[in-house]
């Protein structure tokens, strides 16, 4: 790629660092990656994965892998879904997408990310080979194409008994698109990347349900209306199968406990699964549950073809061990301080319905920062009701939005009186904390780091939770 190409959030090679020499550290990877178009640059097409998976010899057929796509709560899904295959003893491989702190959780083994030493080794051996399809195509490897045949080849190489694969945006021309699951999962669909995507949840829902492959079986979530016709429409036309949330599986009951909440799920066989915990906070994570369950009952065979269940001691087991870094996740206390990477009105709305049941919270103080390519006067309203102030920042990178643009939308929504700017995120965090203890009883006070992914991979580094 050119040097014309747009600025990107990544590391820059060092200063005095010879651009002919050998890519040796993670650092240097990253610098590597860098020169790519960004996630956020896209030019619809899978001819250079093709081309990539061909030249590596199809890595990506060498083991089955579950699909998964949607607007939010993909990498929580994919995250439970891991987790329940592990407690079955299988080996297994995710991708997901973006990352919190480091680009090497993106690829994972079992549960866990790679090292920094394999994602280098990983990089040089497919190396060469990108060199070659960038030399054969009018555009180059983007960065999350480069990374998609890092994870391909990653998973061929461990070996893993199955792959859990999350897809970057969209579904049908993502780089992610290129293997043949048996099981594909779709995850509430909302309003993101209109810009690339479409303009209602039904157009979107198009490019969403074109990872549903021909004969497979595809588990659903409750979606609007025009999504879901749109999604039964591919089904039909490939000849696959649908199991929808609230028909063929679901949430039968669910009650706040400590650190999470107690559910009864129902599987695709029928059968219920009770007294299951998990460590997450909000309904929506009792959905993703269901959905995870459903898509490795799939996965076995458990379901319309035959009657049965999972192991319930295994899967109690696997979903009580399930984080979701940066999902409402509590990193400090006295004042509690939450990360959550609501990035889009949807998102927002079902964070702050999570905090308002889980948290007893008196004073909550917002932290936001976002990118300026997302509804953020919609991020800022779904928010609005259960902060009592907000503090606007911003992240590090190119695609964050402006702290004094972001002000002028904040103070549109809450009031000059209750907006305070701080162009630092650790200004910011600071401010809120102070903010949040003026209430005097620190038990009921809280903070609350939101607006983006990299906002709270950030956050999260700042604050030392690793």
């Amino acid at each position: 790629m050119s040097s014309s190409a747009e600025p990107n959030p990544y590391t820059i090679r060092p200063e005095g660092a010879d651009p002919a020499e050998p890519v040796t550290g993670l650092r240097e990877v990253e610098t590597e990656l860098a020169k790519r178009w960004p996630e956020n640059k896209l030019e619809p097409s899978l001819d250079r994965i093709r081309a990539l998976m061909d030249i590596l010899g199809e890595p990506q057929q060498s083991y089955p892998t579950i699909h998964i796509t949607g607007t939010n709560g993909k990498t929580s899904t994919a995250r439970m879904i891991e987790q329940l295959l592990n407690a079955f003893e299988l080996r297994t491989g995710r991708y997901t997408s973006p990352h919190v702190e480091s680009v090497t959780e993106r690829i994972s083994l079992d549960g866990q990310p790679i090292s920094e030493d394999r994602f280098v080794e990983t990089y040089r051996d497919i190396e060469p080979y990108l060199r070659m399809v960038d030399e054969q195509q009018p555009v180059a490897l983007s960065f999350f194409e480069v990374l998609t045949g890092m994870a391909y080849a990653a998973f061929a190489d461990a070996p893993v008994d199955v792959a859990v694969i999350e897809v970057g945006m969209g579904g049908s021309w993502d780089a992610t698109n290129v293997i043949d699951a048996a099981v594909s999962v779709i995850t509430p669909i909302s309003l993101d990347h209109t810009d690339k995507l479409g303009s209602t949840t039904g157009e979107i829902a198009v490019e969403k349900s074109g990872i549903i492959k021909p004969g497979a079986l595809a588990v659903v979530s409750q979606q609007p209306l025009d999504a879901a016709q749109t999604i039964l429409k591919r089904a039909v036309e490939v000849d696959a199968t649908v199991a929808r949330e609230g028909m063929e599986f679901g949430v039968l009951h669910r009650e706040i406990a400590v650190g999470g909440q107690l559910m009864t799920l129902r599987g695709l066989g029928g059968a219920e699964y009770e007294d299951v915990f998990i460590p997450l906070h909000g309904e929506h994570q009792a959905h993703n549950a269901a959905m995870a369950l459903a898509a490795v009952e799939a996965f076995f065979g458990v379901g319309a073809a035959r009657e049965g269940q999972l192991d319930i001691d295994k899967v109690r087991q696997a979903f009580a061990g399930v984080s979701s870094p940066g999902r409402l996740e509590v990193v400090r206390r006295s004042p509690t301080i939450l990360l959550d990477a609501a990035h889009n009105p949807e998102g927002a709305r079902v964070t702050a319905a999570a905090i308002s049941e889980a948290f007893g919270f008196t004073r909550l103080i917002g932290v936001v920062g976002t990118s300026g390519d997302k509804d953020v006067t919609g991020v800022l309203e779904a928010f609005e009701p259960i902060l009592a102030e907000v503090v606007v920042t911003q992240n590090s990178t190119h695609r964050a939005m402006a702290v004094d643009s972001l002000a002028a939308q904040a103070v549109e929504v809450f009031g000059e009186d209750r907006v305070v700017v701080e162009p630092r995120l650790d200004d910011a965090i600071d401010a809120a904390v102070t903010l949040a203890e003026e209430e005097g009883d620190l038990g009921g006070a809280g903070v609350l780091v939101t607006g983006s992914v990299i906002t709270v991979g950030e956050a999260r580094l700042l604050l030392g939770k690793k």
